[in-house]
């Protein structure tokens, strides 16, 4: 390991260009950040972190976030936690496979064959995708995204990230996998995962399910249709903004207490166009107040038409597909002649259409009526969804079982959050779940579902009689691998095999990072020292998904939470206000900025957001903190050079090396006699006091004002009333150089977990070892007896004096005939140092009521 220098060796021109590179590379030869797994698990600071998704590029909204939390991580470090802090890559799923097929103009086909020497097309036409087997599909995945994590690791380590890189993970690697699978097929056997055939929300551009954590609204413009169904007595109207879904109409459904509809109930009417019968029903989630009180329920318009399905025993007359198109056939029950006209269409079509068949057989009631309604949309997705009806998995997650659902609120109520406020939204999340986790998609790059079926004599599968592995298999893939007792040439053949062609959502595997990350199954000795883990940080848009899945599956696995701890970052806003996404196209890529004001500018703009708020974009803020690191660099410059300290206190312990705690004492404590140094340390002791409070609360952000409103109050006030005494020789000036030390010491330790480069700088140049391995520091290692009033009331009379010295536009150095002080008694014993500061030849001090006050006479100027 590389020796640091103990005497100050000061650069001649201290600089914050090339720290990054420099720091960043010594270290990782120090093994400063790295993990050490000998201690206990109390002894450990463990951090479940947020595999960033591999799609692209990293924005500033990234490092925003990350910053918050590699903040605890160091200030943990420093108070003598061993940080298991790793860093995975989110890699599978629809984001990758979207940046795919864009980037190299393909398109998965899992009906084509593998070829091994296939290539992407040279100019890659993403209108015109090759179509490409799933193999190969997902060797492109993988080239991808090697190349993308290269460069997220390359960001991250000049963000300053004090992550672990030994314990770096992917989402779609073999132990992400295994991990997946086996908790899956665990779920499996205990009764938590299964597999039913049901409405599914739809997206039809991904051709995949989607759950219900994974939707939005959007508001969309539409059109009320007024429609008249043929009754014996009289004719019926309903309002609708999917009229094309009249072939899948199954009933009406009127409120049972409203009573224009009460004589209807249980008669039947019958459909404009189609001319099919349907029952008029009663159902208290009708409304009454609602268009014209009595809907249609058709399967699927929306997720009431499934619950009334459900709870009044309908049949089932599907007629939207997967691809988003009408079906080729008319539904059981209705007739093909009008059908045809619509089959095939997409669902805008089919509307167009079936709305000039109701104006041409006079079913239509007026003009449709314009309006705009939120439409649920996949969060991914650009067209509404659909429900269709098809064969999916499911975990539990009390959707559908109270019981379960208040042991998740029971969770919710155990865990920690920071800010408090944010638990709301997760029991609002937990006591609005409509069903299970729905955790199959159909897509290509994920976690396969590990399961095959067995085909009957007739070629058809056997779903309720799964096949799976043995864990020590694990991880499989069932449309390559074979289950145990087939061989690869009963696939697909009558009495043989199939493999599910479902993958994982993604979230299947991402709700499992502890356990991936911790070695679960894998590696006993680790995941016992890590978990529960102590945090769990996130933005605070996923608790609906991240949070709430990983509390599910650790609770159904461990039956505990995964973490004590969670953290909530907000997001970053646009100058218009608006949250920063890659969608929306107003994210800043943060790169440029590093570069330009230097890692640590941008880290002091990061912590500067609250935890749990969301925070501007603002480069004024990041040039504060350039000013800042700079302002660091200068006062340490001029602190080390004053000279030497008489029996100064030396670090003791380890000097840095990996895992130890290098226990930092002041700089010649006893040295200190000073009643205004003394002073200066007895406000910075409650500095410490309150930084370690805010941090050990993850407040970062109060810890960074507090010690920077005392940094520059230490550089604008005591730095100016010490100088010229520090200058000097004897117990008075080595008492400032002393105090001096002592403060910088402390200060550079306070900062180092948000400006990790300038404080590893300056700490370098006196210090042995790194100050991310120095211990955080303490009141008690200051001298105590000191009043920080004397500090405070020495420090504003030098302002004053420089404020009457600025009206008369006069120099900072210029002399002061005379100076009167009031209100201050503390003043006396520091008025030594505040005649010298301000060059007052006359001094007076004086009491007064009012609160300090001084009045000066300058000295005439020299002729």
């Amino acid at each position: 390991m590389t020796e640091r220098p103990r005497i100050p060796n000061v650069p001649a021109k201290p600089s914050l260009d090339g720290l990054e590179d420099k720091w960043v590379r010594a270290w990782e030869e120090e093994g400063v950040h790295r993990f050490d797994r000998t201690r206990p698990h109390a002894e450990v600071f463990s951090i479940d972190t947020p595999p960033p998704t591999v799609s692209g590029s990293l924005h500033v909204g990234h490092v925003f976030s990350y910053t918050h939390t590699d903040a605890v991580a160091r200030f943990q470090r420093m108070r003598g936690r061993a940080v298991f802090y790793p860093m995975g890559w989110d890699d599978n799923g629809l984001p990758t496979e979207r940046r795919v097929q864009n980037h190299f103009g393909v398109r998965c086909d899992p009906a084509l064959p593998y070829d091994p020497g296939f290539e992407p097309p040279a100019k890659p036409d993403p209108k015109r995708q090759v179509p490409v087997s799933r193999r190969n599909f997902i060797e492109l995945c993988e080239r991808l995204t090697e190349v993308d994590e290269k460069a997220f690791e390359e960001l991250w380590r000049r963000v300053g990230l004090s992550v672990d890189w030994d314990h770096l993970y992917t989402t779609i690697g073999d132990a992400s996998r295994t991990a997946s699978q086996r908790a899956f097929l665990r779920n499996l056997a205990r009764g938590e995962a299964y597999v039913a055939e049901a409405p599914t929300l739809w997206d039809v551009t991904f051709r995949t399910a989607v759950a219900q954590a994974e939707l939005e609204d959007r508001e969309q413009p539409g059109a009320f249709h007024r429609l008249r169904f043929r009754a014996p007595e009289r004719p019926v109207y309903i309002e609708t903004t999917r009229p094309e879904l009249l072939p899948a109409c199954v009933a009406l459904v009127a409120h049972p207490d409203d009573e224009r509809y009460a004589e209807l109930s249980g008669t039947t009417v019958r459909t404009p166009l189609f001319d099919v019968e349907v029952p008029v029903l009663a159902h208290r989630l009708a409304e009454p107040d609602k268009g014209s009180g009595i809907a249609m329920i058709c399967t699927f318009g929306d997720v009431a038409d499934v619950t009334w399905w459900r709870e009044l025993d309908l049949p089932t007359r599907a007629v939207i597909g997967w691809d988003g198109r009408l079906a080729a056939e008319a539904p059981r029950g209705v007739p093909a002649e009008p059908y045809a006209e619509l089959a095939g269409k997409t669902v805008f079509s089919a509307r167009e259409r079936v709305v000039e068949m109701l104006r041409e057989s006079g079913d239509l009631d007026g003009e449709p009526r314009r309006v705009t309604r939120a439409v649920k949309f996949y969060e991914k997705g650009s067209k509404p969804l659909e429900i269709v009806t098809t064969r999916q998995w499911y975990i539990r997650n009390g959707g559908r079982d109270a019981g379960m659902r208040a042991e998740m609120l029971a969770r919710g109520a155990e865990l920690n959050w920071h800010p408090p406020h944010m638990r709301a939204r997760y029991d609002n999340w937990v006591e609005g779940l409509n069903g299970d986790w729905l955790i199959s998609r159909q897509r290509f790059f994920g976690v396969p579902i590990p399961v095959w079926y067995r085909l009957d004599e007739s070629g058809e599968p056997v779903h309720g009689e799964p096949i799976v592995p043995a864990e020590d298999e694990l991880p499989v893939d069932p449309s390559s691998d074979v289950p145990p007792g087939y061989t690869e040439e009963q696939r697909g053949e009558p009495g043989g095999f199939i493999g599910d062609p479902d993958v994982m959502d993604t979230w299947a595997t991402s709700s499992l990072t502890p356990q991936i990350a911790g070695g679960w199954e894998r590696d006993a000795d680790l995941f016992g020292r890590v978990f529960p883990y102590s945090l769990r940080p996130q933005a605070h848009d996923i608790i609906r998904t991240w949070l709430f899945s990983t509390v599910v599956r650790s609770h159904l696995e461990h039956g505990s939470l995964p973490w004590t701890d969670t953290a909530l970052s907000g997001w970053i806003l646009d100058p218009d206000r608006k949250k920063m996404s890659k969608s929306k196209g107003n994210v800043v890529t943060p790169i440029d900025l590093l570069r330009e004001y230097g890692s640590d500018a941008v880290r002091y703009w990061a912590a500067s957001g609250r935890p749990g708020t969301d925070t501007a974009f603002d480069t004024g803020q990041i040039k504060v903190g350039r000013r800042l690191a700079i302002k660091i660099l200068n006062a340490s410059k001029f602190v080390l050079g004053l000279g030497d300290v008489a029996d100064a206190g030396r670090p003791e312990g380890g000097g840095g090396r990996p895992g130890s705690r290098e226990r930092t004492v002041a700089e010649g404590p006893a040295a200190v006699v000073e009643p205004l140094d003394r002073a200066m340390l007895a406000a910075l002791g409650d500095v410490v006091r309150d930084a370690t409070e805010a941090f050990e609360g993850y407040d970062y952000t109060r810890a960074l004002e507090r010690t920077e409103r005392f940094f520059w109050e230490f550089c604008d006030d005591y730095l100016e009333l010490v100088k010229a005494r520090a200058y000097g020789d004897g117990p008075e000036a080595q008492s400032a150089r002393a105090a001096l030390r002592t403060a910088l010491s402390v200060l550079l330790r306070l900062f180092a977990p948000v400006l990790p480069f300038v404080t590893e700088e300056v700490w370098s140049w006196w210090r042995r070892g790194s100050v991310h391995a120095a211990s955080w520091p303490t009141p008690a290692e200051l001298p105590p007896g000191g009043d920080p009033a004397v500090l405070a009331a020495t420090g504003e009379a030098l302002r004053q004096v420089r404020k009457a010295k600025s009206e008369a536009r006069a120099s900072m150095r210029a002399d002061v005939a005379r100076a009167v002080v009031r209100g201050a008694e503390v003043v006396r014993i520091a008025r030594p140092d505040l005649a010298a500061a301000g060059r007052i030849a006359d001094l007076t001090l004086e009491d007064a009521p009012a609160g300090l006050t001084v009045e000066v006479e300058l000295a005439p100027a020299p002729s």
